[in-house]
């Protein structure tokens, strides 16, 4: 029975290394946890587009939001450990939404980390004619009209949550904060006026706010973006205490196969070091992962960091 389990294992072991070895024959599914047009999802693009000269298949963008990025990941959670559905998450969605949402039908052990691939910075932009026209006077106007002042995030859940989420606290104020089913709609709602302003990643704002079409008050960051230099760092505007630096990172569901594990992050490697990336993330106010961040175990320790910083963050705001 021992020697025939042995040779059992020994066939299981040798038909995974084939699998991987030939890995892969088909288009890989990256699913995004928001609708098209947000942080997430812009970078998704930029990366899988690179990924797929690597992988040599293409990888293929699959939207699913709702609640705050958990419909997705939950999606992914219960995929074939195949490596032909991973998923791009943050923060929020992999993050602080442990304690948003603490009944989810995964756990952060329910994912193989693959790798970080990007760096991004938290911006609070306001509608064109919000009467503040700096951060002070924004705090300011938020203290003298308590929960009157709504500032539109991508769902509860996400990163530009806990953006607003981070702001609110360093700023003493109190707002009323508008989830949307992600970035772009949210920031439509800011150029149009239906709502105050937005808490956002400076990869689909700075555009916006490059155009005039809303105004950026503050990036929560210790250095000023190159594609937004007048845009004041937080410690500049008066609020160091406001940090808003994040990450999106790519996973698998667990019991994907070490070696399938290994041609994603390889895939993903080449991707961010490439010259159009690192090009497209200029543009994006997005930095890549610096040469010792690449491997899937860093990727590992942002979550777990990450997971209790927020843990700590959205219980003192009950």
């Amino acid at each position: 029975m021992t020697r025939l389990l042995v040779v059992a294992v020994a066939a299981l072991a040798f038909a995974t290394a084939a699998h991987a070895q030939d890995y892969p024959k088909r288009p890989v599914t990256m699913i995004v946890p928001f609708a098209a047009g947000g942080t997430s999802d812009v970078i998704a693009r930029v990366v899988a587009e690179e990924m797929a000269k690597s992988l040599g298949q293409p990888i293929v963008i699959e939207n699913v939001a709702g609640a705050g990025g958990s419909t997705a990941l939950t999606r992914a959670a219960r995929a074939e450990p195949d490596g032909y559905i991973i998923a791009i998450g943050n923060a929020g969605t992999s993050a602080a939404t442990y304690t948003i949402y603490p009944k989810l039908p995964f756990t952060p052990d329910s994912f193989a980390p693959i790798a970080m691939v990007a760096k991004t910075f938290g911006i609070v932009a306001l509608r064109k004619d919000f009467p503040a026209k700096n951060l002070q006077e924004f705090i300011a106007y938020a203290k003298k009209n308590p929960g009157k002042i709504n500032l539109g995030h991508a769902g509860i859940g996400s990163s530009n949550f806990l953006i607003c989420k981070s702001f609110e606290q360093a700023a003493g104020v109190e707002v009323t904060l508008v989830g949307y089913r992600g970035a772009a709609p949210a920031l439509t709602d800011a150029i149009g006026g239906q709502i105050d302003g937005v808490c956002d990643a400076a990869a689909s704002v700075s555009q916006a706010i490059d155009d005039k079409l809303v105004k950026g008050v503050v990036v929560g960051s210790t250095v000023r973006l190159a594609t937004l230099p007048e845009l004041p760092t937080s410690a500049e505007a008066g609020l160091p205490e406001f940090e808003a630096q994040g990450w999106n990172g790519l996973f698998a569901p667990k019991g994907t196969p070490p070696a399938i594990i290994a041609k994603l992050n390889a895939a993903a490697k080449s991707a961010v070091e490439s010259d159009a990336v690192k090009k497209r993330f200029r543009d994006l106010s997005t930095v890549a992962p610096d040469a010792n961040e690449h491997m899937p175990e860093v990727l590992q320790q942002l979550v777990t960091r990450d997971v209790e910083k927020y843990r700590k963050l959205l219980e003192e705001k009950k």
